[in-house]
């Protein structure tokens, strides 16, 4: 598939200022040159080219907010001024598998100052003497080439993809001002609720009260049980006098 077809659909039926990123990658080149690619993708942030068979970026359209390029794979050789004119913000560059055989190529990219990140794989120019000591001293505002720093401390996740990491701390940035919001509302609903301090009150004293009817209604059931024997020893006594009666009337009876 050649590149200006990979462009449209690409788009996806978005117009191209819509655009931040788009990956072109494994895509025919004409001519070496990139094509289809106009100055309309004014918001583009990040592009990718690789392995389409690139041997010159002269092609490259005016694209001010782009900070991610990659062009690894190709056959560029040179050519690389144009880059400080046409992407004047870029912050990581990856010519990667290039042809690029000595520091006078990569010269004009001093003027990039804000490229932080630049990646040289697999390019001649890496079997020189002293070539990371001389590419730092070369280009001063680099802080990592090929993934580590003057130190050779390797950049997070090869800092390569440092890009997608900003995009997602802004993402994270706007997830913390939501929950913010969120712990905010529950605030909200808190303070806003009825106090049950009052409601509390009125279910002990509720507890009190049939806690008292049960212990009044417990010492009539003893009372009334008191009552009934009383009454049977009474009627017991009663029927046992009259026996007395009876048996008395017949011993007189007898005599």
């Amino acid at each position: 598939m050649d590149m200006k077809k990979r462009i449209h659909l690409e788009l996806r039926n978005r117009t191209p200022s819509d655009v931040i990123e788009l990956v072109l990658d494994n895509c025919r080149s004409n001519e070496g040159k990139i094509e289809g690619l106009t100055d309309e993708f004014e918001e583009l942030e990040f592009l990718s080219t690789v392995n389409v068979g690139l041997t010159s970026v002269a092609n490259l359209p005016k694209l001010n907010k782009l900070k991610k390029l990659e062009l690894s794979d190709n056959r560029i050789s040179g050519g690389l001024e144009v880059l400080a004119e046409k992407c004047p913000n870029l912050t990581h560059l990856n010519l990667s598998g290039n042809k690029i055989k000595d520091l006078s190529t990569i010269e004009p990219l001093k003027k990039l100052e804000t490229l932080k990140s630049l990646d040289l794989f697999n390019c001649e120019v890496t079997n020189l003497n002293d070539y990371r000591d001389n590419v730092f001293k070369l280009l001063p505002q680099l802080t990592y080439l090929d993934g580590y720093d003057k130190d050779d401390k390797e950049a997070p996740d090869s800092d390569t993809e440092a890009y997608v990491e900003e995009l997602e701390d802004d993402d994270d940035d706007d997830e913390d001002d939501e929950d913010e919001v969120d712990e905010e509302e529950d605030d909200d609903d808190e303070d806003d609720a009825p106090p049950r301090k009052e409601e509390d009150d009125d279910e002990e004293e509720g507890e009190e009260e049939e806690e008292e009817e049960l212990s009044g209604e417990e010492e009539e059931e003893e009372l009334d049980g008191k009552d009934s024997d009383e009454d049977d020893d009474e009627e017991e006594r009663g029927q046992k006098r009259k026996r007395d009666l009876d048996e008395e009337a017949e011993d007189e009876e007898e005599d």
